[in-house]
């Protein structure tokens, strides 16, 4: 990556963060602390380094591209959904199942060396992984499960949905040729 890169990365959340900060100038009900700033910024920031190194690569067509941008996209979802409110009740230890489905997700990408169709395989067994999720989550901690197993799983589902669509891009992406 460039140094270009890097900026980038540092000063692509500001303006999504702007939002909240207008917010909470207009509207009392809108209470964010700085931490909150912080951890957003990360979060966007991340979200943006991870794009510009897997999508961005000379090699990459547009089917790998739209393939890295949807993974991205939904691991960034996740992530904010289950820092923000949670996925499944306020103190079900099952929420951290979804940071565990991320960091695989990771260590596939990395051990895939960014092949697409390597890639696919990862986005595939994440599908997977976030469909048997609710499943687990609710038979070993049942007491805090709200808003419901069928919620959960709707939304569960339509990550793995997400990431089942990354997969077919990226077994896309592994079929065309490449412009160099």
């Amino acid at each position: 990556m460039r140094r270009k890169d890097y900026m980038i990365t540092v000063l692509a959340p500001v303006p999504v963060l702007t939002i909240p900060l207008v917010g909470m100038m207009l509207s009392p009900q809108w209470k964010w602390t700085w931490a909150d700033f912080v951890l957003a910024w990360v979060i966007l920031a991340v979200t943006t380094f991870l794009y510009r190194l897997l999508a961005t690569r000379r090699w990459s067509n547009l089917p790998y591209r739209a393939g890295a941008g949807l993974a991205i996209a939904t691991g960034c979802l996740i992530t904010w959904i289950s820092v923000a409110v949670r996925i499944i009740g306020d103190e079900n230890p099952g929420n951290l199942l979804y940071f565990l489905v991320l960091g695989g997700g990771l260590i596939g990408v990395g051990l895939s060396r960014f092949q697409p169709a390597n890639l696919a395989k990862v986005a595939f067994a994440m599908a997977g992984a976030l469909l048997i999720l609710p499943v687990a989550a609710f038979r070993f901690w049942p007491a805090d499960f709200n808003p419901g197993y069928a919620e959960v799983q709707i939304l569960s589902s339509a990550f793995a949905a997400m990431f089942a669509g990354s997969g077919l891009l990226f077994r896309r992406a592994a079929r065309q040729p490449v412009a160099g």
